[in-house]
């Protein structure tokens, strides 16, 4: 199985950058747009997880989860990894409290319970919004998208997916747990 950790962001959050991105959606020769329904942001990528693993997995998981307070977020400023200039992925960042504490511990609860390719490289938190085959200059479509804030939201939930690639990639949620309440100041 095919496994990663998302936080999910809520319906009318997603509505904001939909409208946002709408006009652009089909007007940059090679990027490829996913179904909205897949928008996620990702905390860990677990790779190939053999299915004897995930019950240890799950476990791990929740643990690890439960460890860390409801993250208050916005989505803020597009860009384009691996550069602007030479983009392969075009995504919106997300601003607000930190989740690198939190990607970095269910990324470790996943290794512990087996999955030996979780990926370890620095975390970005990020949503992606489209894809190109080949290196695509997306400085004018960012520079257009530039005013763009959107609206607070509290992410409360970490998800555990599972993702059938192919033509059309699907997702399902295997499994969620619930982050501690947000400490208040």
């Amino acid at each position: 199985m095919r496994l990663f950790a998302a936080l999910v962001p809520p319906d009318e959050v997603l509505d904001e950058i939909s409208r946002a991105i709408a006009p652009h959606v089909g007007q940059v020769p090679g990027l490829r747009w996913p179904d909205r329904a897949g928008w996620h942001i990702t905390l860990g990528f677990f790779g190939e997880v053999p299915e004897e693993v995930l019950p240890e997995m799950e476990v791990r998981l929740a643990r690890a989860v439960r460890r860390h307070p409801a993250l208050d977020l916005a989505f803020e400023g597009f860009g384009g990894f691996s550069s602007l200039r030479r983009a392969r992925v075009f995504w919106i960042g997300v601003t607000g409290d930190s989740m690198t504490r939190l990607a970095d511990s269910v990324k470790a609860g996943a290794r512990r319970a087996g999955a030996t390719q979780t990926d370890e490289k620095r975390f970005h938190p990020h949503l992606t919004l489209a894809r190109a085959k080949v290196e695509t200059d997306l400085r004018p479509l960012v520079e257009s998208l530039s005013g763009f804030s959107g609206s607070p939201w509290r992410a409360e939930r970490v998800h555990l997916v599972r993702s059938y690639p192919g033509p059309h990639v699907r997702y399902e949620s295997l499994a969620e747990w619930a982050l501690a309440p947000a400490e208040r100041g």
